[in-house]
């Protein structure tokens, strides 16, 4: 369950809503249940361990209801995908501030997810999930009210599709529309590093690879198959309308997830027991960086979302101006990534048995380079939404692999706070990697033609991909992947 888009749904590795982790060896537990303030143990479940568990409840209640909430607030994020970019190029057409959009959104994974890590470990993550929903559903319809006052100021949608238009930034709205997007980020690291610790409560360590593959490729139904056209046509009817729709599909997320029972699990630390925070996100850091395989994992991941999201900083302006996609193309691009997304989750978990798990993730290192190349040279809209699925089936893969890899090894009193440091690599480097992408289009858009310069980045992110897979395969084979599984640094 991610915020909102501020730019189209790129294919970038282990999203926020796709990472529902835990990593390294087999956990170790304490006894004593998990404090639910008297929810009762899953009706559909004993409280044994998830293994077991598994085996006679493989797809529990607790599940469907996760299933369900992810499911929705996704369609949500589907319609922010139209209307967040949207709504930014009708405040300014300037690559920076476009792309320093994405940059804020992001910025909090590198500067708060290490101690979200340490708030993860120290309350219910459940309930976490649920609180950051409702601050999202907030956040969505102060954002609604605010575009529905402007609207009348804001430029025709159809507009937004010339190259040669020309506006004033407003300032008013554009830094409010800033600050939204960085409470959103704030909000989507708690929420999604509770989350990416809560799964392997309620579904068994050896249903963790069906159990993510199922729910991501119900999520690309709804993030980037069926929100994204619904929202071209709310935007169509009313600037301000799809706004209040993500904040309804907030709303109903926040109230499935708390209807989730929570099992017996491991005790946070009691609250006199509790450590300073710099001690407990210090153990967390150690016990990452001296794993040999997640430590180089992370570092690989963090360098592929940087160069995923280099391209898609302004991949907005790339897409209305190079490919002159109207509100209603640039949803449906959307879908390609849908359809492969579909057929990666799905698959994910056969390909890797069938091929093995290092030539899994190989192809998604070298399908990168190849998608983002074509896509540079592309002129027509349906090119770039086959690459979209092609490149988002095999990211899918990535995911369902790597991220149920982590969900079986790190120990469980560990979880959110290792899980908060992987993610202050593998997504604290997006950032990084978008504001680098809009200085790349200004700096060449003042040297060369707009139209090279919107192009470039994808050009760079081809030979980026093809350096770092000579880096990365000699770490990634699948019997270091296997014998990190195993329990073996």
């Amino acid at each position: 369950m991610s915020s909102t888009a501020t730019s189209v749904n790129s294919p970038v590795l282990d999203p926020p809503n796709h990472d529902l982790n835990v990593p390294y060896g087999p956990r170790l537990r304490r006894e004593g249940p998990w404090p639910t303030d008297n929810v009762a143990p899953m009706a559909d479940a004993t409280p044994t361990d998830t293994a077991n568990r598994s085996e006679t409840h493989p797809l529990s209640r607790n599940y469907r209801r996760l299933f369900a909430a992810s499911t929705i607030s996704n369609l949500g994020d589907g319609i922010g995908i139209i209307a967040y970019p949207w709504l930014a190029t009708a405040l300014t057409r300037d690559p920076f501030l476009i792309a320093l959009v994405a940059t804020v959104q992001r910025l909090p994974w590198l500067v708060f997810s290490l101690p979200a890590g340490v708030i993860t470990d120290r309350y219910e993550r459940r309930k976490l999930m649920v609180w950051s929903n409702i601050a999202r559903t907030i956040l969505a319809l102060a954002v609604a009210f605010i575009v529905l006052g402007a609207q009348g100021s804001l430029p025709d949608v159809d507009r937004l599709t010339d190259p040669d238009l020309v506006l004033d930034t407003d300032v008013r709205l554009y830094v409010l529309l800033l600050i939204a997007t960085m409470l959103f980020g704030i909000a989507e690291v708690i929420h999604d590093n509770a989350a990416q610790t809560f799964m392997p409560a309620i579904v068994g360590t050896d249903q963790l690879e069906k159990a993510n593959g199922r729910l991501w490729g119900a999520e690309m139904i709804a993030n980037t198959f069926s929100g994204p056209p619904l929202g071209a046509f709310l935007i169509a009817i009313a600037f301000s309308l799809p706004f209040f729709i993500d904040s309804i599909t907030f709303a109903i997320a926040a109230l499935l997830v708390w209807l989730i029972s929570v099992p017996n699990r491991t005790a946070p630390p009691a609250l006199e027991d509790r450590r300073p925070w710099k001690t407990e996100m210090a153990e967390g850091i150690r016990w990452l960086w001296n794993h040999d395989f997640l430590r180089h994992l992370a570092i690989i991941l963090g360098l592929l979302n940087a160069i995923g999201s280099i391209t898609f900083a302004a991949m907005v302006l790339f897409a209305q101006e190079v490919l002159g996609t109207s509100a209603t193309e640039f949803a449906l691009l959307n879908t390609g990534a849908a359809m492969g997304g579909i057929v990666g989750g799905w698959t994910a978990s056969a390909l890797s048995k069938r091929i093995g798990t290092g030539p899994s993730l190989y192809l998604t290192l070298i399908g990168g380079g190849v998608t983002s190349l074509v896509i540079g040279l592309a002129g027509w809209w349906p090119m770039v939404w086959l690459m979209f699925a092609i490149y988002t089936g095999l990211g899918t893969v990535w995911n369902v692999i790597t991220v149920s890899l982590r969900q079986t090894i790190i120990p469980d009193e560990l979880l959110g706070r290792v899980n908060s440091v992987y993610r202050f690599f593998a997504w604290g480097m997006i950032p990084i990697g978008s504001l680098i992408g809009g200085v790349m289009v200004v700096g060449i858009d003042a040297t060369a033609s707009r139209e090279l310069a919107l192009r470039f980045p994808w050009f760079a992110a081809a030979a980026l991909h093809l350096v770092l897979f000579v880096y990365a395969a000699p770490k990634l084979t699948t019997a270091r992947i296997e014998g990190a599984r195993a329990g073996h640094d």
